[in-house]
């Protein structure tokens, strides 16, 4: 049920947020603060002028109706409006569920080889290659962090950001296995493999998000290895981060300096602990909704991609597409599927409200 009175005063606050900001009395700090709150209300804002015009237009076509002249025009104009309301309010309360606060950031992205040998490495360098085409798509920005490559391009691990305003709000249902079915090329006698990797979302911790105590951390120096040019086992540049209250160890070797490789080090080390620290509240809060679609668990099976029968399934909505080459592009079919992923969770927010 849309309450009208709360409309109201979102429309209310947009007006003061927009006369704040253009008072040129508040601070930079401040004034960042509000511009966010200003750019999630104006999502609303069009919605609810179409919901308050629809209603007034109800209204005023009944009272027209008892008019002779103007009866078959205003019953008419009525059933139309009223058929459309129902549309409107369900757009509204979607729009209206609470937001993820970490919705609008950037993300660090971890993908490891399962099971499968050489062909799961393999498959773990196509989920690469997959979501990197589609941040580029998007016009975000990719940074590998960590790699462990193999000898046939494939990754043992990779550790990448994605940077890019919402990238997270897009990304969060990928967290999960992934599994491959097809023929891998080192298979002589042609007969389907079934592999898979991991692959963790976690939303970009800033420094005020996530407080790491020095006295929490050890960090150790050591000789990079593997490829990345001559400096790679010339100096101690790579780094070694273990934090001690959660057990998390971080490296990273890919940054040509010492200083370089700690603070990515650092962003993931945050960024980790910010998701763990996430997690906990939710657990906590959301004790009577556990929601299959964003429960972030990396240990479910949440997608297989059968290359024989060109299909990707998502087990936790039932969707299968035939477009299996179009979303390792990072195609609109990864965008379609990513579409009804964020559906399906509002409908289970909606369920829950109601």
């Amino acid at each position: 049920m849309i309450i009208e009175s709360k409309l109201r005063d979102i429309q209310k606050r947009a007006d003061e947020i927009s006369g704040l900001m253009n008072s040129g009395n508040v601070s930079g700090d401040e004034l960042t603060k509000l511009s966010k709150e200003y750019s999630r209300l104006s999502e609303l804002l069009p919605l609810i002028d179409e919901y308050f015009q629809t209603t007034k237009g109800i209204a005023d076509a009944e009272e027209l109706q008892h008019d002779p002249e103007f009866h078959s025009m205003a019953v008419e104009q009525m059933a139309e409006l009223k058929a459309a309301l129902p549309d409107i309010e369900r757009r509204l309360q979607i729009a209206l569920l609470p937001r993820d606060d970490a919705d609008d950031n950037s993300v660090i992205m971890e993908i490891r080889a399962g099971v499968g040998g050489e062909e799961s490495a393999l498959f773990a360098g196509d989920l690469y290659n997959q979501y990197k085409s589609y941040a580029l798509r998007k016009g975000w920005q990719v940074e590998v962090i960590e790699e462990n490559p193999t000898s046939l391009h494939g990754y043992k691990e990779i550790v990448f950001k994605i940077d890019g305003v919402g990238a997270y709000a897009r990304m969060k249902f990928e967290s999960g296995i992934h599994r491959v079915q097809r023929v891998p090329e080192t298979e002589a006698s042609g007969r389907i493999h079934t592999s898979a990797a991991s692959v963790a979302v976690m939303p970009e911790a800033k420094e005020i998000d996530v407080v790491i105590e020095d006295k929490d951390i050890r960090i150790d120096v050591f000789r990079a290895s593997g490829a990345g040019g001559q400096h790679v086992n010339k100096t101690d540049s790579a780094i070694r981060i273990t934090h001690f209250p959660s057990g998390i160890v971080v490296t990273c070797q890919n940054e040509r300096s010492q200083f370089q490789n700690k603070a990515s080090a650092m962003a993931v080390l945050r960024s980790k602990l910010y998701e763990k620290q996430r997690l906990e509240q939710q657990n906590e809060s959301n004790s009577s909704r556990r929601s299959m679609v964003g429960s972030g668990d990396r240990s479910e099976k949440i997608r297989t991609y059968n290359f024989p029968e060109q299909r990707v399934t998502d087990h936790r909505i039932k969707l299968t597409l035939y477009k299996l080459d179009d979303i390792l592009a990072g195609g609109e079919g990864l965008d379609e599927m990513i579409d009804a992923l964020i559906s399906a969770d509002q409908l289970e927010q909606l369920a829950a409200l109601n």
